[in-house]
C-alpha cells in the first residue's frame, strides 16, 4: 500500500485548464437546465419534475468539484480553489471552509474505532450496540432506516445542520464567518430569484433539484465506506494506507455515471492520494490496473449494502441486525 501511494504521487498534479474545462461542462447545462424548468412551469409541473434529475446530478457534480476545491487538487492555487469552493458551495447549501475541515477530519480518522463522530456516518458495534436500552436501540434502528438515512437524511444535513453545523464551529469559532457568509449570500440568492420570478416558482424548481443532489451524495459517501468487508480498527492497531485502501469502495460505475459522479467511485485511490484530482484517478487504474479489483462494488452489490448497520469485531466485517436475531440477541 506505501508503494502504491508513492506511485500515485505522480498523479497529483492539478492543470487549471482542465479544471476550467470541468467546471465549464457542469456549470453551463446545469444552468440551462434550470432555466428551462423555470420557463416550463406554466406547462406542467411534471416536466420540471423530470428536468430535475439531470439537474440533481450536476448539483452532485459540482459537489464534486467542491470536494476537489476543499483537497486543493482542483486548481493549483490554493487561492483559487478555495474560492471556487465557497461560491459552489452556496449552490450546494455546503459551507466550504467548515466541509474542508470537517472532510478533513474525515480522512485523517476513516476506520478508527476510537475518532467516529465528526464527517462520517454514525455506526455501532455490535458490543456497542448491545449494551444499549430498548429506546437507544430503536432510535439507532431509525437512523440507518433507508427512508432516513437517504430520504430524511440528506433533508437534515444539506438544508438545516449545515446552516448552523455545531460539531465543529464548538471546537473551531474561526469557522464561524464562513459559515455566516455562505448562509447570508444563500439568502441573497433566493430574495434575488424570489423577486425576479416568485418565491413559490423559484422553489418549485430548487427544492426537486436541492433534494436529488442532496440524496446522490449521501448515497455516495455511504457506499464508499459501508461495505461488508470495509476496515474499521482500534486506535493502537489502526494504519492510514490500510485504512485508505481497505475501507474505501471502488464504486465501478457505467461511464455516464462515472462521469456524474466525478469518479468519487475510485475512492480507495482518492484516500490512499487527497491531491489527485479527480479528473486523472482514471488514469491512476490504468497505471495501477491491480486497483481494479480492490473493494469492487457494482451497483447491484451497492444495494446490498444497505442492510449494514453494525461492526462486528470479532468477525472483522459489517453486519446486519439481522445477524443480532440469529445469535439471540
Amino acid at each position: 500500500m506505501h508503494a502504491w501511494a508513492r506511485v500515485l504521487k505522480e498523479f497529483a498534479r492539478p492543470s487549471t485548464g482542465r479544471g476550467l474545462f470541468e467546471l465549464i461542462v457542469t456549470a453551463v447545462p446545469l444552468a440551462g437546465i434550470w432555466a428551462a424548468m423555470a420557463l416550463t412551469l406554466d406547462y406542467g409541473y411534471w416536466i420540471a419534475l423530470l428536468l430535475s434529475i439531470p439537474a440533481g446530478a450536476l448539483v452532485a457534480r459540482m459537489f464534486m468539484i467542491q470536494h476537489d476545491c476543499g483537497h486543493y487538487s482542483f486548481f493549483r492555487s490554493r487561492r483559487a480553489n478555495d474560492m471556487l469552493g465557497w461560491l459552489i458551495g452556496v449552490c450546494t447549501l455546503t459551507p466550504h471552509g467548515y466541509w474542508r475541515r470537517a472532510h478533513a477530519v474525515h480522512h485523517a480518522t476513516a476506520g478508527d474505532l476510537d475518532r467516529r463522530g465528526i464527517g462520517d456516518i454514525a455506526l455501532l458495534t455490535v458490543r456497542e450496540y448491545r449494551t444499549l436500552s430498548f429506546w437507544r436501540r430503536f432510535a439507532y434502528r431509525l437512523y440507518r432506516n433507508p427512508l432516513v438515512i437517504f430520504g430524511l437524511g440528506p433533508f437534515y444535513v444539506f438544508i438545516l445542520k449545515f446552516r448552523l453545523p455545531l460539531d465543529l464551529l464548538r471546537k473551531n469559532r474561526a469557522l464561524v464567518p464562513d459559515v455566516v457568509a455562505t448562509n447570508l449570500a444563500i439568502g441573497a440568492v433566493v430574495l434575488t430569484m424570489g423577486f425576479t420570478i416568485g418565491f413559490a416558482e423559484f422553489l418549485m424548481v430548487q427544492i426537486p433539484i436541492t433534494m436529488i443532489a442532496a440524496s446522490i451524495g449521501v448515497w455516495l459517501f455511504f457506499v464508499q465506506h459501508q461495505f461488508e468487508r470495509t476496515y474499521w480498527a482500534k486506535n493502537e492497531d489502526w494504519d492510514f494506507h490500510e485504512a485508505a485502501v481497505a475501507g474505501s469502495s471502488h464504486y465501478d460505475l457505467p461511464g455516464v455515471f462515472r462521469w456524474l459522479t466525478a469518479n468519487i467511485g475510485i475512492h480507495h485511490v482518492h484516500h490512499l492520494s487527497t491531491r489527485i484530482p479527480f479528473y486523472r484517478l482514471g488514469d491512476c487504474l490504468k497505471r495501477l490496473p491491480e486497483l481494479r479489483h480492490v473493494n469492487r462494488l457494482t451497483i447491484w452489490d451497492s444495494l446490498k449494502c444497505v442492510r449494514l448497520a453494525l461492526w462486528d469485531e470479532e468477525k472483522q466485517r459489517l453486519v446486519g441486525f439481522h445477524a443480532l436475531r440469529r445469535r439471540g440477541s
